[in-house]
């Protein structure tokens, strides 16, 4: 049963056109991430759906008492609380029970009353009722759900007022899954969480009993939590069955398959209107001109238009010299502002070349610090590093405070090399500034455009070691593809501070683990440190929880454990099944057009269910794929 639905959405600014013809469906319980270029309108279709805006045409209709917590971008909490208080307001039927049981606790406390019997009857009921509703656990709730985002326990009497953005996006989403809706609509919600915080909402999302839809860059999260993918491009909407990795691949097929009906049909064009070019004046001029109605009849009706592409950033990075075999090494490195109090206790460490090395850590740490500290920017408390022979360090900076804010893009590029200007534009178009797009100061540069001019004049620099700052912050997923494939190719060594696990999975060599005062080097890939890490914390679970039997016949979930040869047979299986019933929805979508075209009311009708019926055959052969593939 779908939760919300939408029909034929438009909007429209003035005479610009945002999107059209937009008409999709959250079911109960879907994990939805909605994504496209930035700008392309995407908070606003959140805003239509959420009906906090009105559409410029079609309707939006939402499931009876459907209650809906929605997290903005930037959330302002401005109410006179704590951040503990505001929590609370999330349990306000709980807390009125509470002070009724108070209150019937103290009318029992008078033992002269003649109600008495009535009073403990009542006290009975309303506490069996508050007890079924965690009335003796959402403050316990509340205290994991705001130490999973990040706050501590000394943050609790904090008003909002001190909070930071951050924070208060934090707050925010704390509150709203502590409120449990029906719909949850988060809007970038991983934007201000570090490594620790994501993967708890990550493990908090995976059991969410309401639906969700996410709009996300975060290419791991989408990977972890989500099973439909809806992208919007050129003001369209298409929708894609799995996570973000089904995604890329279903997208690339698509656009394959569409560029292929595109050139054949294009090709059939060519050969008609050569054909009729010959004829149209010979003997054979009446099937010229029956092919001639034809044809103008298929370009009116029926004519393929080339797929289009997004423009995107060409990225080229290439060390001018190759560098030393040891990159770098650190000696007794103590890191930070206070020699009595060290951020991070760094390791004794030699980098060698071809390494990348990705730096994590919650936020606040000391991460960006350390880099500072390696490039010389900021003096050590103790100890050294230095760099190796002949390395050419480059550093792309989180905030981009290497860029100049009085600059124009042209003279910020020109800083790097003096190239003549008709090169320095063609490069920078490149990164996507074209024509007046040059002169503007970098001070009126969006994030995700100091961004681009950052990597812009990173790749002109000709580094052997980079040393990259959260280098996908503000880019849109496509960018982050890109860069991800050009740090794959890069022939030098990587030093790379990260939230982006999906970065960090693909080129990471090593891991480096910051944590308060310390830090620990991995040797070895992200999913290798992920499994030790687990391992190390699993005997402290055993300890815990005392050890159950095992059934060696079935999973963890109690399904009959599969064979490699069943696993493997039945993945074949289901995988037909998928493809079958995708097939089949489509069809039946299309013999719905027509019957509602038509107004054949019954023949809608049966149709409606027949493909509400094949949709949950669907969801149920996806789930179970997932499984498989799980296991």
């Amino acid at each position: 049963m779908a939760v919300l639905s939408a029909n034929n959405l438009a909007k429209s600014f003035g005479a610009h056109d945002i999107f059209a013809g937009i008409s999709v469906e959250i079911p109960h319980r879907a994990k939805i991430a909605l994504v496209g270029p930035n700008g392309i309108g995407k908070t606003t279709l959140l805003h239509l759906l959420i009906k906090s805006e009105e559409p410029s045409a079609g309707t939006v209709s939402h499931m009876k008492g459907l209650t809906i917590g929605y997290l903005p971008q930037r959330p302002q909490l401005v109410a006179d609380r704590t951040l503990w208080n505001e929590m609370m307001t999330a349990f306000s039927d709980l807390r009125a029970q509470e002070e009724k049981l108070a209150a019937l606790t103290e009318a029992m406390s008078d033992s002269t009353r003649d109600d008495l019997d009535e009073i403990v009857e009542r006290y009975g009921q309303l506490e069996h009722q508050f007890e079924l509703d965690g009335g003796y656990t959402y403050e316990t709730r509340t205290r994991q759900v705001l130490q999973g985002l990040g706050f501590s326990a000394e943050e609790y009497a904090m008003p909002l007022a001190h909070l930071s953005g951050g924070q208060q996006t934090r707050a925010l989403l704390a509150r709203l899954l502590l409120e449990s809706p029906d719909l949850l609509v988060l809007d970038e919600p991983t934007n201000h969480l570090d490594i620790n915080a994501v993967e708890w909402l990550e493990t908090f999302l995976k059991t969410w009993n309401g639906a969700l839809l996410v709009v996300s860059h975060d290419r791991y999260f989408m990977d972890h939590v989500i099973s439909t993918i809806w992208e919007m491009q050129w003001g369209t909407l298409e929708v894609y069955r799995g996570n973000y990795s089904h995604y890329v691949q279903q997208r690339a097929q698509r656009h394959e398959r569409l560029l292929r009906e595109y050139e054949a049909q294009q090709e059939l064009i060519a050969k008609e209107e050569d054909y009729i070019r010959r004829n149209i004046a010979g003997q054979n001029t009446a099937q010229a001109k029956g092919r001639l109605r034809r044809l103008e009849r298929l370009k009116r009706d029926s004519l393929i238009e080339r797929p289009r592409t997004q423009h995107q950033i060409h990225l080229r990075l290439k060390s001018d010299l190759r560098s030393g075999d040891k990159v770098l090494m650190t000696y007794d490195l103590k890191v930070g502002y206070q020699r009595e109090k060290p951020l991070v206790l760094v390791p004794d460490i030699t980098l060698y070349r071809g390494e990348v090395a990705a730096v994590i850590g919650p936020n606040g740490v000391g991460k960006t610090t350390m880099l500072k500290t390696l490039l010389r920017e900021l003096p050590p408390l103790s100890g050294s590093s230095r760099l190796g022979a002949a390395v050419q360090p480059g550093y792309f900076a989180q905030a981009h405070e290497l860029l100049n804010p009085d600059n124009s893009v042209l003279d910020e590029l020109l800083t790097v090399r003096n190239l003549p200007l008709g090169e320095a534009r063609n490069y920078l178009a490149a990164f996507l500034f074209t024509g007046d797009d040059v002169f503007r100061p970098v001070s009126t540069l969006s994030g995700g455009e100091r961004g681009r001019l950052a990597l812009a004049k990173l790749s002109l620099d000709g580094a052997n070691f980079l040393l990259l700052d959260e280098p996908t912050n503000h880019l849109d997923i496509d960018s982050q593809e890109i860069l991800q494939a050009v740090l794959a190719g890069f022939d030098g060594t990587i030093l790379l501070v990260s939230h982006d696990r999906y970065l960090i999975d693909a080129l990471a060599t090593q891991i480096w683990d910051v944590q308060p005062q310390q830090m620990t080097v991995f040797e070895g890939s992200y999913q290798e440190y992920l499994q030790a890490r687990d391992a190390a914390r699993q005997p402290a679970r055993d300890e815990k929880q005392p050890a159950r039997p095992a059934d060696p016949a079935k999973t963890d979930d109690g399904r009959k454990r599969l064979s490699d040869y069943e696993r493997t047979r039945r993945l074949v299986e289901i995988e037909a099944l998928i493809e079958k019933l995708e097939v089949r929805l489509v069809n039946l979508s299309g013999d719905l057009g027509e019957a509602s075209s038509a107004g054949a009311v019954e023949r809608v009708r049966e149709l409606g269910e027949s493909y509400t019926a094949t949709e949950a055959e669907l969801n149920e052969a996806l789930t179970e794929w997932e499984l498989l593939l799980e296991s």
